[in-house]
């Protein structure tokens, strides 16, 4: 059965930092593109930023380019993001996602391509 489940959210106030993890199990994603997406109340989910299956390839949403970095540990099958400078802007639920292709050219970024999802985790900026 896979499971993905993310950590390390919380309440932080503005400026401050949280490092997000995502844990895959079940199965190996070492050649599937890793996501993550947000939700907002109220809002739809949207991509934040996606790694590719090798690590080097990463793509962020313009609103936390130069805040966040997404990075991966294939070996333990594990995604992180990395938030600094947080806005309160970035209140959400934190879903990370597994690329349905393996081995894209590219990466994408709408949720539809996405087939495997965690049960989020609550980021909370205060003001």
């Amino acid at each position: 059965q896979v499971q993905l489940v993310e950590s390390g959210g919380g309440l932080v106030q503005a400026g401050g930092s949280l490092r997000l993890s995502c844990a895959a199990s079940g199965r190996t994603f070492s050649t599937n593109n890793m996501g993550w997406f947000r939700q907002a109340p109220g809002k739809e989910r949207e991509f934040v930023a996606v790694i590719g299956w090798s690590g080097e390839r990463t793509y962020y949403t313009d609103s936390v380019k130069g805040r966040f970095t997404i990075s991966r540990d294939n070996a333990k099958n594990t995604v992180y993001l990395q938030m600094n400078s947080l806005k309160p802007e970035d209140t959400a639920v934190y879903f990370c996602a597994v690329d349905r292709i393996p081995l894209r050219i590219g990466v994408v970024t709408t949720r539809y391509e996405y087939d495997y999802w965690g049960q989020g985790t609550q980021v909370t900026v205060s003001s």
